[in-house]
């Protein structure tokens, strides 16, 4: 059931695109094998859903913001309102270290992804250790790889000046003003 209503908020948020709607996909379906491997990655995180999907949308955002795709944090922000995130959890993203909106484990799901993100990953093996008093083997690893594949995304989306969307207009947004 979660599954389902992840894809029906993604649905939703897709079809929300005011601006741009076919940036990413202008590029993908010029190498098919590259648009039907993003598509089953993309459904093979949404069908493992052990974890809590706030926790996800908590480590994608993050990750994105430190990747600062804007595409990817616009779309996020989006899907992280749908996923049970306030608003002042994602204005308070870039501090979430001092924020009050967070709990500890959110705080702790929050510094795994940005662990990952930086370059080199560093200081894993604490934040992970500290990670497996809360969550399965399991949900750890759809942690890890939904952050992984938050970095894919928003580094291919970098490198091929996907544009965002429009679709968080109107909500609290984690796209930096300028």
């Amino acid at each position: 059931m979660r599954a389902l209503r992840r894809i029906w908020h993604f649905t939703k948020v897709m079809a929300s695109a005011k601006r741009n709607r076919t940036d990413l996909w202008g590029w993908l379906i010029r190498r098919p094998m590259l648009l039907l491997a993003t598509l089953f990655y993309e459904f093979s995180l949404i069908f493992s859903n052990r974890l809590d999907p706030k926790y996800k949308e908590l480590a994608e955002l993050k990750a994105a913001g430190l990747i600062n795709c804007e595409y990817c944090l616009d779309i996020g922000s989006a899907l992280a309102h749908h996923g049970g995130l306030t608003e002042q959890q994602i204005r308070d993203l870039p501090k979430y270290k001092t924020s009050d909106a967070y709990t500890d484990l959110e705080k702790l799901v929050i510094g795994f992804a940005e662990a990952m993100t930086v370059t080199p990953a560093v200081d894993l093996e604490e934040i992970r250790t500290e990670l497996l008093t809360h969550f399965t083997r399991g949900q750890l690893a759809e942690l890890a790889g939904a952050v992984a594949w938050e970095n894919q995304r928003a580094r291919v989306n970098q490198a091929l000046g996907v544009r965002p969307t429009g679709i968080a207009d109107g909500m609290v947004c984690a796209i930096p003003e300028r």
